[in-house]
């Protein structure tokens, strides 16, 4: 199944696509609420069906629209996850320069995160933390590893307290990407750093030490940023 090309600015289709998010944004439709039928929204909005089936499209791609068989259009619930799920996507595809920029915002918020974390972590939360640290630190392999690299950081997320940042953080967390990392540090014998760097991260969560979390957590990235500038050097 093909996914939308996302319409050119300025044609009757974005148009549509920001009225009906128009809608949405004052209030006039609501979460849950289902859509007018194709021809009545159309009418209200005046551009063609055609127009309009496209803009719903892409809205429903988007995240924001959801089309149930036999029922109709309705809007989703809006969880920023949902919203931002293209987001993997572009972190996935990404190459180059794209794929460095991507690993600044990362850096950014998963040090922001890091730091409300530890200020905000419960005895739930910090276990969960632990569990993944100790996976990592159990096995040599790496699909394993990746695994709980991934939802060590996804619990941080969690536990910083904010769903939007969690959500974008899971849209930048390229699993694509992150087993080449893990694979790339392997063949450096980096894997026990690695795995020292998560430990500074963790203590720094077990001290409730909101600015040693963000300078570990930074560092963290930083390591993978470094990784990657090797590598474009080294291709280009």
């Amino acid at each position: 199944m093909h996914e939308p090309v996302a319409p050119q600015k300025g044609t009757v289709t974005q148009r549509a696509i920001d009225q009906i998010k128009a809608l949405i944004a004052e209030g006039r439709l609501n979460p849950g609420q289902r859509l007018p039928t194709e021809r009545d929204l159309a009418a209200q909005l005046g551009v063609s069906r055609s127009s309009m089936r496209e803009a719903v499209r892409a809205l429903t791609f988007m995240g924001v629209l959801e089309a149930r068989h036999g029922s109709g259009v309705y809007v989703t619930q809006l969880d920023a996850g949902d919203l931002l799920e293209s987001l993997g996507v572009v972190a996935d595809l990404s190459r180059g320069p794209q794929l460095g920029e991507l690993l600044e915002v990362r850096k950014i918020l998963e040090s922001t995160a890091t730091a409300l974390a530890a200020a905000r972590i419960d005895a739930e939360q910090l276990a969960e933390v632990e569990r993944h640290l100790r996976a990592m630190d159990a096995t040599d392999d790496i699909e394993a590893i990746l695994a709980h690299d991934l939802a060590f950081h996804r619990a941080i997320a969690q536990a910083a307290g904010n769903d939007t940042m969690a959500a974008v953080l899971e849209g930048l967390s390229s699993r694509t990407f992150r087993a080449r990392v893990w694979r790339g540090f392997q063949e450096e014998g980096a894997i026990d750093r690695t795995r020292r760097e998560h430990a500074s991260i963790y203590r720094a969560l077990v001290d409730q030490d909101p600015e040693s979390a963000r300078t570990t957590a930074a560092a963290h990235v930083g390591e993978v940023e470094r990784w990657l500038r090797e590598r474009l050097d080294t291709n280009g």
